[in-house]
């Protein structure tokens, strides 16, 4: 759960966003531009990084209403194991996935993040949960995210390999975890892979 400063800090720069896009006079343009300055610079203080590191990580700022970005992960198990995926940025592991992509469905677009970072044809069966990374155990972001979560099946026979963005691909157990990127997976994650790969009747998880 992400502390109230970071919520408030967060808000601020999205109406700032969305005042800029929408605002056609001079002076609001303005104060838009300074509120989103100062909560820039709010998220970069907190966060001890340059101010420079949060703007690069909102690259849409002031180009239309500010929503929610979203991220697809799937879960491919098997033999009672899962796929993981080996991060190159910080050489930790996770569900596969990534950013959605813009003309394809949630279901397509982790069938292509599972295939781009662990070489493997798969088909999204069943959603089993949505989350705002913002009110779960992830690390905190400036960005905000929903998290859409897919239990996967193999549809061809290839071997796990990594990708361009991934390092290593292999399946675990669920008892014997590797470090997870907790950014973008956490224990909770997997463990609700294995519940719903075990109850075809058991409602996905929402926020």
């Amino acid at each position: 759960m992400e502390p109230q400063w970071l919520k408030l800090s967060k808000r601020l720069q999205a109406i700032a966003s969305t005042g800029l896009h929408f605002s056609r006079d001079q002076f609001d343009r303005e104060r838009f531009q300074e509120v989103g300055s100062i909560a820039n610079e709010m998220l970069a203080y907190l966060a001890d990084v340059p101010v420079g590191r949060i703007e690069g990580l909102v690259s849409d700022y002031g180009r239309g209403y500010a929503t929610p970005k979203v991220d697809v992960r799937g879960a491919l198990i098997e033999n009672n194991a899962i796929l993981l995926v080996r991060e190159q940025s910080d050489g930790l592991w996770t569900l596969p996935g990534g950013f959605a992509d813009l003309g394809l469905s949630p279901a397509r677009n982790v069938e292509k993040e599972v295939f781009e970072e662990a070489g493997l044809e798969v088909s999204a069966t069943r959603l089993y949960g949505v989350r705002h990374k913002a009110a779960s155990e992830y690390s905190l972001d400036v960005r905000d995210f929903y998290k859409m979560f897919f239990l996967c099946g193999r549809s061809g026979k290839a071997e796990a390999r990594p990708g361009m963005e991934t390092v290593e691909a292999r399946f675990f157990p669920s008892n014997d975890l590797p470090p997870l990127s907790r950014g973008r997976t956490i224990e909770r994650d997997i463990v609700e892979a294995f519940m719903f790969a075990a109850d075809a009747e058991r409602p996905a998880y929402l926020d």
